[in-house]
């Protein structure tokens, strides 16, 4: 496992959060080309996700459905797979972990991914429409395969194959962590924390489901995901809006909040400091790209298998997409945890010594924190650290350090001795030795969403974490049953149909991988594969843009639909 942490914090360093430093701050390569290609793409199409969007909701809608063409779902089953990959855990815990890293501002750069992504997943859908391929292998496999490779090698032509080839197989890799471990490891991580569980045993079980669902191809995916889509989204969606109601007088305050640290950071828990307002953008679109995935390239691939011979058509529809995700549900997990106050509350919690939660971080003059070595003994006395400069390492529960620790679950009894981050134990001045410590310590990811839910929803009783539950239990199914689509094409385009059911395989495999790592690596891994994977498609989108204006201009002009 350290050998893995090393890796990730490796590729992490030089590939997640590599830039150029402007004013004393460093601005992700990541962060530049997402962004800017979002934005020159909505420049060239004539703010297309604004102008278009009352079309893509009708074509989504099925009024223009043409059962006679080729592909293999309809448009509105393309919409429910790709939502079903975009909408989920990003949404719980993805928001969580953006407002835990980057503050309240974060939500706004989130919201700003989104509204560029609009422009970026209508490109990228439109170009797997026109260059996707039809194979003809039945309704199993699947009759049509698209996505960025085919729209790389096809429409770039064959010099850019092998960026065609390298896309497929990171996006295939990256199938299996973001679109598929994370998944698996964020329902672990919250039946654990609610009812005990242990990973092993939840991991086993979704593990099944998925099988059972991926096992009968893209047509059984496309019936499974156009009832699960819909009906986890409302459900989510009607939890939240009970809660903004009864919690109407914050509402406008709280939208004051993040836009003043969207620009003017204060107020981060584990990474912002005062005046830290590229950490803050950066978690923002950091989280924003894994929530609805624009410019990352999967999406089109569920898209490439509707039925429709306008490709413009599909690019519509795709638009709904990151304005579903986003903007609607994102936004609405965010107003919760922080009007609720649980992002920067302390809650009860038995500080494991050997978890993959536990990490040791010093605090900064500015109120921000830096990961520090662990290598030395501790000292802790009443409760609290002995040495608290900025370079003495502190006990951190998701990042953020614990004030005072206890050795018994009531928190009446302070611990004093050393605790030694080598071996995972505290030697307590009264001769015990301690596995576990306890304290108020700050929560994150689904687990900090569900503590949103459960405190909006108090007034009516104490059941309402129980819909982040099931919402996260629906969410990571419906997204690793989309992804093993998405990460099959690849395996197709790599090595030919022999290698689908393999992957498949391999895909159920490392659901139950992903359901016992640590939290921490899972995420940090997935954000170093997306890091990777948006570049040849985002090249890709900048150098066919010109091709997507034409067919633009060309579809409305005929407008095929009134025909």
């Amino acid at each position: 496992m350290d050998f893995i942490q090393r890796i990730t914090d490796f590729l992490t360093t030089y590939v997640v959060e590599a830039g150029i430093s402007v004013g004393g701050e460093k601005v992700p390569y990541m962060v530049m080309i997402l962004l800017g290609i979002g934005f020159y793409l909505t420049l060239r199409l004539g703010f297309v996700q604004i102008s278009r969007l009352g079309h893509g909701i009708a074509v989504a809608s099925g009024k223009y459905d043409n059962p006679d063409d080729e592909g293999d779902v309809t448009h509105f089953q393309a919409l429910t797979t790709a939502l079903s990959a975009t909408v989920g855990i990003g949404n719980i815990a993805g928001v969580a972990l953006a407002i835990h890293w980057g503050g309240p501002g974060a939500l706004f750069w989130m919201w700003v991914t989104a509204g560029l992504g609009m422009a970026t997943k209508y490109s990228e859908v439109t170009l797997a429409q026109k260059y996707r391929v039809h194979e003809h292998e039945g309704e199993w496999a699947g009759t049509v395969s698209g996505g960025p490779m085919y729209y790389i090698e096809r429409g770039l032509g064959p010099k850019w194959k092998w960026m065609a080839i390298f896309f497929a197989f990171i996006l295939g890799i990256t199938a299996f962590m973001t679109g598929n471990g994370i998944q698996a490891n964020t329902v672990a991580d919250n039946l654990e924390t609610q009812f005990g569980i242990a990973p092993w045993i939840s991991g086993l079980v979704t593990s099944g489901v998925v099988a059972a669902v991926i096992l009968g191809g893209i047509s059984r995916i496309g019936r499974v995901t156009a009832v699960l889509a819909p009906v986890m989204a409302l459900l989510y969606v009607a939890g939240a809006l009970v809660i903004i109601a009864l919690n109407a007088a914050d509402v406008f305050p709280t939208f004051g909040l993040i836009f003043r640290e969207a620009f003017n950071p204060s107020a981060g828990v584990a990474g912002t400091g005062v005046g830290a307002f590229l950490v803050t953008l950066m978690w923002g679109v950091r989280r924003g790209l894994f929530s609805n995935e624009a410019g990352q390239g999967s999406a089109p691939i569920a898209h490439s298998a509707a039925k429709t011979d306008e490709p413009v058509s599909e690019g519509v529809v795709a638009l709904l997409e990151p304005f579903i995700d986003t903007i609607i549900i994102c936004t609405m997990t965010g107003l919760l945890v922080i009007m609720t106050g649980v992002w920067n509350d302390r809650f009860e919690t038995e500080i494991t010594l050997s978890g993959g939660d536990l990490s040791y971080r010093a605090v900064q003059m500015d109120g921000g924190y830096l990961d520090v070595s662990s290598d030395l003994p501790i000292r802790i006395d009443d409760g609290r650290h002995a040495d608290t400069g900025p370079t003495d390492p502190q006990l951190s529960w998701h990042e953020v350090p614990v004030e005072q620790l206890f050795v018994d679950e009531g928190q009446t009894r302070p611990f004093s001795g050393v605790i030694d981050p080598a071996s995972g134990t505290a030697a307590g001045d009264d001769g015990q030795t301690y596995t576990s410590l306890y304290g108020m310590a700050v929560e994150s990811g689904a687990p900090l969403t569900m503590s949103a839910f459960r405190r909006g929803l108090s007034p009516l009783g104490d059941w309402g974490h129980y819909i982040v539950v099931l919402a996260v239990l629906l969410f990571a199914i419906s997204t690793a049953i989309a992804w093993s689509y998405y990460g099959d094409r690849c395996a197709n385009y790599l090595f030919g149909a022999k290698a689908v059911i393999p992957y498949k395989i391999l895909f159920v495999v490392m659901h139950f991988v992903g359901a016992v790592l640590p939290l921490g690596v899972i995420w940090a891994m997935g954000d170093v594969l997306l890091a990777i994977v948006i570049w040849p498609n985002l090249i890709a989108l900048g150098l066919l843009a010109p091709k997507v204006v034409e067919m633009t201009r060309d579809y409305f002009a005929r407008r095929p639909w009134e025909n």
